[in-house]
């Protein structure tokens, strides 16, 4: 929202008090507060007839700086509010002077000047990241009444902004106006179905707008030096965050408003949907599935959209029996194939819906504040919402859930939940305007969380499409509504990866676009995009999505990249153990991995897939793909060849590859199974690793498919000499090198050398062995 008229003047209605002056600073115990004038205190009849800002200053856990400004302080505030975390203990240093106050938590300091220039600095040792300068705190008061609190956090030359959310607008934000309001919008405008109001910047930290009603961003756009933000209201608070890297940055931000659960291993195969619109019975499924089969295409998990119920009851979690007489019969006989079940629902409850009379009787859905049920004919005739504030209610939402993971469902399409309207009442008196994003938390909560009470901690997966902070406690999330082009692809994959650098780990689209049906050829470039991304699903809109529909090469290309994904699952599911730990996506921004590559800063047509391997999507029929790669010699993973980066590449593909590029001095680990996701990654696997340098060391886990370590593996290059260290199960498995060369002999080892391959037997638990290498290298 923009309060200025340019450099000079403000709009047209506007009051605004902004920080001047510092009157008084008080410590309390672990806090700073101060108490600001908007105007100068010359003397004490100054000091009549004027608002004062009350200023906090705060830390949850070390690195992290909380500041809350406050107009009106007798504001009842009726929530809801993000739950955060808080670290034990005291973990902050506060000293003072004539001259400041300072708060110092972890590698962060906040530096409050005293007396008539008031200036807030938020320094990383005693360099100076951002701040808040004179006038930038405010009160506003608009012609009209309302009241809003401003902040300003300056920008440095050379200073880019990332994230708020899963936003398909330019990569880098600055000069975007972001209103952080979740909108049913699809991925092709300024709005999002994920609208987080949390941003990163290429300086190492990020910055948490604790509000979840609407937060207005201005970012390097009403000001072109500083990021904006405001509320309505009489309050505010934000965190800062130091890294001083974007990925410690995420760590922090994840540690403070929760980490991604790790999904199953299952859910990182193949799904296949029955798409939207379109007809489907048991035996239109089992078509599906056995032409999936006979095709040698693995597939592991089938949707069920929103037709599996009767039109005009959705929600109301009943099969249609005209279609499946025998819902209970018919998902054993799938499961027996081998897969995992997912259905569709959504939190709004059709007014023919069994669910409505039970919900009106027992005042479980969302009411008007005269009391009546709040409905609309939008989506669904008469449809109302679930009332997640209401703790009954959540329980007998939940119950209908359980009845159908008894019936053998394994996961649920949680779509919606943007739609909240703002003209009602809740349960627990919760604000409305607030409760607008905040719905989709307590949505997905109470789903995630009734998967992982009846399946088991670590089976639990949803396919959300709404979210708001912390949501990503509850994964997977997908894009939303793409078309079926070039374009939509691409404006999916910029949501994704601004969507990473909010700790959003597990990240999904709809392989070949939603709307429309795409031509094979952009069918068949978004199969291999989606099947290197977290998770992977075919869905649409109109038709279906089954590769032989396109052309019999989309068949080919399916088989190559899910077998491929499937026989990555060891690397892949070592990735999605760090989006569990440490708060990283697994789609990574290059400049996540690349911070100090200037060059990085602005790519958002490629990605990093875990912490080794650089993908770029092709986006063009004809093949054509501009990429840039880094410093270091990387070797494609499909073809073996070698380039060297510090430059962009300009190449041509056919369907059946793409650019897969390892960085230099990794290990990947590759599974000995090709045709399901879920397996033992240890038995067999196969440890390739890429390029090693002289002095480096490359390193990897191998986990099982609960997440737990069960191989470490490191290796260190001094010359021709490697020093070989594992500590395992005892599972056989193999050690391949790739671009050094030949290996002559093993000390310390009973293996079988062939070439530049180290296959080493059953039984070797731990093992610190030499490997010598022809002297040719």
């Amino acid at each position: 929202m923009k309060f200025t008229d340019g450099n000079w003047l403000l709009r047209e209605g506007l009051t605004v008090l902004g920080a001047v002056q510092a009157h008084e600073i008080e410590r309390r115990e672990d806090r700073l507060t101060a108490y600001v004038s908007p105007r100068p205190l010359v003397s004490r009849s100054s000091m009549l007839d004027t608002g004062l800002l009350t200023v906090r200053f705060h830390s949850p856990m070390p690195g992290v700086i909380g500041v809350k400004l406050i107009h009106h302080e007798g504001i009842l505030d009726r929530g809801p509010a993000f739950e955060l975390q808080a670290a034990e203990g005291s973990h902050t240093v506060i000293v003072e002077n004539e001259q400041e106050a300072r708060l110092t938590s972890g590698s962060l300091s906040v530096r409050i000047r005293k007396g008539a220039d008031w200036a807030v600095d938020f320094l990383r040792g005693e360099e100076r990241i951002t701040g808040s300068r004179a006038k930038s705190m405010a009160y506003i008061r608009d012609a009209a009444g309302s009241a809003y609190m401003r902040e300003e956090l300056d920008l440095g030359v050379g200073e880019w902004v990332y994230g708020l959310g899963e936003r398909f607008t330019p990569f880098v934000k600055n000069g975007q106006v972001v209103d952080i309001w979740n909108k049913d919008g699809g991925t092709s405008s300024e709005q999002a179905y994920k609208n987080i109001p949390f941003y990163v910047t290429n300086k190492g930290y990020g910055v948490l707008v604790n509000q979840p009603e609407l937060v207005s961003f201005e970012v390097a756009s009403e000001k072109v030096k500083k990021v904006q933000f405001s509320v309505q209201g009489e309050s505010m608070e934000y965190f800062v965050i130091d890294g001083p890297t974007v990925k410690e940055v995420l760590g922090k931000y994840t540690g403070l408003t929760g980490k991604p659960a790790l999904p199953p291993a299952w859910s990182f195969g193949l799904w296949l949907s029955t798409s939207f619109t379109t007809n489907y019975d048991e035996a239109t499924v089992n078509s599906f599935i056995d032409g999936m089969a006979e095709r040698d295409l693995p597939l592991h998990v089938f949707h069920f959209d929103c037709f599996w119920m009767r039109e005009f009851h959705w929600t109301d979690f009943q099969w249609d029996k005209r279609v499946f007489p025998d819902p209970q019969g018919m998902l054993k006989r799938l499961k027996d194939k081998g897969l995992k079940i997912c259905v569709w629902i959504n939190p709004y409850i059709a007014q023919r819906s069994r669910l409505f009379a039970e919900g009106l009787r027992n005042g479980y859905l969302v009411k008007r504040p005269n009391g009546d049920v709040w409905q609309w004919d939008l989506w669904q005739p008469g449809m109302a919402l679930v009332d997640f504030t209401n703790p009954e209610a959540c329980e007998w939402y939940a119950s209908y859930l359980r009845g159908l993971i008894d019936m053998g469902v394994d996961s649920f399409k949680t779509d919606f939940g943007e739609r909240i309207p703002t003209d009602v009442i809740y349960h627990d008196g919760s604000d409305p305007v607030k409760m607008h994003n905040y719905y989709t938390f307590l949505y997905n909560k109470v789903v995630f969380g009734v998967l992982e009470s009846e399946l088991g901690k670590g089976q639990a997966a949803v396919f959300a499409r709404s979210a708001t902070v912390g949501g990503q406690q509850f994964p997977v999330h997908w894009g939303g509504d793409c078309y079926a082009d070039y374009e939509s692809m691409a404006e999916s994959l910029r949501g994704g990866l601004s969507l990473g650098l909010c700790g959003f780990g597990f990240w999904s689209h709809d392989i070949g676009g939603f709307e429309a049906t795409a031509p094979a050829h952009v069918f068949k470039r978004w199969l291999a995009f989606g099947l290197l991304s977290s998770h992977s699903r075919l869905h649409g809109s109109k038709s279906y999505r089954v590769p032989w529909a396109y052309d019999e090469e989309a068949v080919e290309v399916t088989r190559l990249f899910t077998k491929l994904k499937c026989r990555l699952m060891p690397y892949l599911f070592e990735t999605a153990a760090q989006a569990a730990e440490q708060g990283l996506p697994s789609m990574r921004a290059m400049l996540l991995e690349f911070p100090d590559d200037h060059t990085c800063e602005f790519l958002d047509r490629q990605y990093i897939l875990g912490e080794q391997l650089l993908v770029a999507p092709v986006f063009s029929e004809a093949g054509e793909v501009s990429y840039y790669l880094p410093e270091g010699r990387w070797t494609h993973l499909l073809s073996g060849e070698t380039v060297e980066g510090g430059r962009w590449r300009k190449e041509t593909y056919g369907f059946l590859s793409l650019p897969l590029l390892v960085r230099p001095n990794s290990i990947i680990a590759f599974g000995a199974v090709d045709t399901r996701p879920d397996y033992d990654y240890a038995d067999q696997v196969e440890l390739r690793v890429y390029e090693l340098e002289e002095g480096r060391t490359a390193a990897t886990v191998v986990r099982d498919v609960s997440g737990a370590a069960e191989l470490r593996a490191s290796v260190s290059r001094e010359g021709a000499s490697l020093l070989l260290e594992l500590e395992g199960s005892g599972k056989p498995l193999t050690i391949a090198l790739t671009g050094m060369g030949e290996i002559a002999a093993v000390e310390g080892l009973e293996a079988v050398v062939e070439g530049s391959s180290l296959r080493i037997p059953a039984g070797v638990k731990a093992v610190r062995a030499r490997v010598l290498l022809q002297e040719s290298q």
